[in-house]
């Protein structure tokens, strides 16, 4: 039995594409997975599942929104070791982070080097990026809202689907996944 984390896109934002917690714990039970669990309100599930195929469990996920609440939502999932790699990637540790200003951005696919090589980091200083294996990490020092930095590094740009999440969020998950 695998243990996944499900980051839904784009739920619960504004009052807009609304999905409860509860309902999300139904449709992944549906799907035959097991030991669910929700953290927030923003569409982040822990829940195991005996299938190896996370992204399968994804279009699953999708499917079964699409057919029983008429929303379009992308949904990217995890197993419990990558999200693992995704904090020991950490381009940041070691510095003075606020894990509220640190985003993790989960990507459906690997990005094009060359679609970040033309950002000049020092323009936007002291805001920072990296990009991870299917993830980028941006510290937004002075806040994530205003942040210049955010507002380029667009799905648009990146040329694939991206859900972020807070650090706490990110670690949380992950200390729930491991149960």
């Amino acid at each position: 039995m695998t243990t996944y984390v499900a980051l839904l896109r784009g739920i619960n934002v504004g009052g807009k594409q609304r999905v409860p917690m509860e309902t999300l714990r139904e449709m992944l039970t549906g799907l035959g997975c097991g030991s669910v669990r929700t953290h927030l309100n923003s569409g982040n599930a822990v829940f195991t599942h005996p299938d190896a195929d996370a992204e399968g469990l994804a279009a699953g996920l999708e499917r079964v929104i699409t057919r029983e609440l008429g929303l379009t939502v992308s949904c990217l999932v995890r197993t419990e070791g990558e999200l693992r790699r995704v904090i020991d990637g950490n381009p940041f540790a070691g510095k003075e982070v606020d894990p509220a200003r640190f985003l993790v951005t989960f990507l459906s696919g690997p990005v094009d080097p060359a679609a970040v090589a033309g950002i000049d980091p020092a323009a936007y200083a002291p805001e920072e990026f990296a990009l991870g294996e299917g993830v980028l990490y941006l510290h937004c020092a002075l806040g994530i809202r205003d942040s210049k930095l955010a507002k380029r590094l667009t799905e648009r740009r990146l040329g694939v689907v991206g859900t972020a999440r807070n650090w706490n969020t990110v670690t949380k998950l992950a200390a729930m996944a491991r149960g």
